[in-house]
């Protein structure tokens, strides 16, 4: 069988197929193992960046069978992360499997139910494979989201980048830059840039629930499984998650951010504990959205302008498969709709795996993931009918719809305990 990916969910997968003895080849386009987590070490472009470092526990992202070193902190920085990664391909013994430098092409079904996988290699050399089965695990931080130019984008003469083209702050030395967004990588970046920069400014159109990574003393992702959270409805986690920060910190507004229109985990929330230290400390200068460009001038939707020399978007990402089937995994609405988010029902002998995005770490997810795919492989698991699959799918986008709404980003929302229970139980 055939992976694609060999980065955190990868790996996961990779060390499932080899400990049941299934045959597989694992094709990965850059130059080593680990995804984002390698990248600004090799200076490759990606969402990494120097200053990145796990939003969660080192407990809980690393994998059960080879834990984090004690010597890590409780949140690895980058190269921590990209060095246990490497140490845990070792250890399983995963890197004879794994094709580097190999970049998926297409995968196409074929009329015997088979799977063809063509991929080029770094010298430009093509190849067409034949499988039984794929399992895509190239992750969801692919193609950069990037809004429409303003009016008089066309004058603008700093530079205008995307936080995947982001490595260092150091390279913005004495410069005035723009940071838009505010998101995980807007508030990494904006609290990095004044290290370096002249001037940071965070340019936020709407607002987003900030948390602390730890409350009480708890880091926010072992709320997910703990017996005393996962025993209160939504609304009683909103409530209570809400009131905590408040007290902790006061309103998004006395730091002159917007305040989010709705719930927590409505939508994404940020994890930071250096955004609002930042801006209390003068190093971050809140602005609301962009209005327009002229020269090297930033005029913002408030009627205040800014000399600037870059602006950086950390606008998220958009899923795309380019190399899969057209319309794969999404549906007319743009959702994303796979089985128990592992398997395309209309595809037969295709899998996913970490297509998921939980409030809290991923690891332990996609172990279940690959657990249960590995089941299916062996034939220890069966798979409904397709009709089946795909009631299964629109009951849960219905469900999720209340939570998050049906965006791509959204559908593939999923809360850490009631799922874990579903792959249990598959």
């Amino acid at each position: 069988m055939c992976l694609i990916g060999a980065g955190l969910s990868g790996l996961a997968t990779a060390r499932a197929l080899k400990s049941a003895g299934i045959d597989f080849v694992c094709l990965e386009r850059t130059g080593g193992v680990g995804g984002i987590w390698r990248r600004p070490g090799a200076g490759e472009p990606g969402p990494g960046y120097l200053s990145l470092h796990l939003n969660t526990t080192k407990k809980l992202t690393g994998y059960a069978e080879f834990p984090m070193p004690d010597s890590y902190p409780v949140y690895p920085n980058h190269r921590q992360m990209a060095s246990y990664l490497q140490e845990f391909a070792e250890w399983a013994d995963l890197l004879g499997h794994i094709e580097l430098e190999t970049t998926v092409e297409s995968v196409t079904r074929q009329a015997d139910g088979s799977w063809s996988v063509d991929s080029v290699d770094t010298d430009g050399a093509r190849s067409s494979r034949v499988f039984s089965h794929v399992v895509v695990a190239s992750g969801a931080n692919t193609e950069p989201s990037v809004p429409a130019p303003p009016p008089g984008a066309e004058t603008f003469t700093g530079t205008i980048l995307h936080a995947q083209d982001y490595h260092d702050g150091n390279e913005f030395a004495g410069q005035r830059v723009v940071v838009v967004g505010l998101g995980a990588s807007a508030v990494d970046i904006a609290a990095d840039l004044p290290r370096y920069a002249e001037r940071t400014v965070l340019s936020v159109r709407r607002g987003h629930h900030i948390l602390p990574k730890q409350l009480f003393g708890i880091p926010l992702d072992e709320f997910a499984e703990a017996p005393w959270w996962t025993a209160m409805s939504l609304p009683e986690q909103r409530t209570f998650l809400e009131e905590a920060v408040r007290t902790a910190r006061g309103s998004l507004s006395d730091y002159g951010l917007p305040e989010p229109e709705h719930p927590v985990f409505a939508s994404a929330v940020t994890l930071s504990d250096e955004i609002l230290s930042s801006i209390r400390h003068g190093g971050v200068l809140p602005k609301p959205a962009i209005a327009s460009l002229a020269g090297d001038v930033v005029t913002f939707t408030d009627g205040t302008s800014e000399r600037v020399d870059a602006i950086v978007h950390c606008t998220g990402y958009r899923l795309a498969f380019p190399f899969l089937p057209p319309g794969c995994p999404f549906g007319a609405s743009g959702s994303v709709e796979l089985f128990k988010r592992v398997v395309a029902p209309d595809l037969p002998g295709l899998f996913f795996a970490g297509l998921v995005r939980p409030q809290g770490s991923i690891t332990r997810l996609v172990e279940a993931q690959a657990r249960w795919i590995t089941r299916l492989l062996l034939g220890e698991a069966v798979l409904p009918e397709p009709e089946v699959m795909r009631k299964e799918v629109a009951s849960y986008l219905s469900g999720i719809a209340d939570q998050y709404g049906q965006s791509e980003g959204g559908s593939i929302k999923v809360n850490v305990a009631p799922y874990l229970e579903q792959l249990r139980d598959e």
